[in-house]
């Protein structure tokens, strides 16, 4: 080999070497989102896995509950707290109802209640998937002629778009009734103002903002932790990086997308 061709087999190894990581972030997005749109395909397909999907609303929703009340009380209350001591500086904290409550249901709520459903919820579908894949239960399905992602992946997906809205709801609720507890029964904030400013500021597009933030928000916990533990490789190992890998690239998806839908809606609603 001449000293050319040993030069051109250096630089090519060195540009390979260097664009890994680009080659194989764009080879697990495409992954993403060719699994997501079979999931998406199959999920109007019969037969309908109603049971299935059942069973996921129950686990993402019903069993996140707590999780999200725990959080929403608290993220009204320090919000009240700053908010009123903030204002209370302009003689303005009359208004900290209103501030409040548009700020959980535009941007708290939705952020906060998909990071939570992640951490739950996310993690334990790419953990199980992820086990199953490498205990072969995931080919086992397959040859009982059965599709694993219409039987797997397509509850998970519709169960995470549909009870993602209905928690961030909660934790609108919750986070405003931490509020109103703060603000008027420790910090003696009018009661009436409190409601008043509520009523001013709110509107139904603040509520529809947070909605569809969460709704989009549910898809995209769904399709990355569904994609990772359905190609999890190695074992014991391969599962935990996968699930490591499903919450840490669904809370980065959330942030992202929070504030490209922000932009989006700002001017549209």
């Amino acid at each position: 080999m001449s000293n050319v061709e040993e030069r051109w087999k250096r630089i090519r190894e060195s540009l390979g070497s260097a664009l890994a990581p680009l080659v194989n972030a764009l080879d697990g997005m495409g992954t993403t989102v060719h699994l997501t749109l079979q999931t998406v395909l199959w999920t109007f397909r019969r037969p309908f896995r109603l049971a299935q999907i059942m069973s996921m609303m129950e686990f993402i929703g019903v069993q996140s509950l707590f999780i999200i009340s725990l959080t929403g009380a608290f993220s009204g209350m320090v919000l009240s707290l700053q908010t009123v001591n903030s204002l209370r500086r302009l003689q303005q904290e009359s208004l900290v109802g209103g501030i409040v409550v548009v700020s959980l249901m535009r941007e708290i709520s939705p952020v906060f209640a998909g990071l939570m459903v992640t951490a739950r919820a996310g993690s334990a579908m790419a953990a199980e998937l992820g086990n199953m894949r490498v205990t072969e239960q995931i080919d086992a399905i397959t040859t009982m002629s059965v599709s694993p992602v219409q039987y797997l992946l397509s509850p998970r997906l519709v169960a995470s778009v549909v009870m993602l809205p209905l928690l961030c709801v909660l934790y609108t609720v919750v986070g405003t009734v931490g509020a109103y507890v703060v603000a008027v029964k420790w910090l003696n904030v009018d009661p009436g103002a409190f409601i008043e400013k509520i009523q001013q500021f709110s509107t139904t597009q603040d509520l529809w903002m947070g909605l569809i933030k969460s709704a989009v928000f549910g898809f995209l916990i769904s399709s990355i932790s569904c994609r990772q533990g359905y190609f999890a490789s190695g074992g014991a190992r391969g599962v935990g990086e996968a699930t490591t890998r499903a919450v840490v690239q669904s809370a980065v998806a959330i942030l992202i997308s929070n504030y490209i839908i922000t932009s989006l809606l700002t001017e549209g609603l």
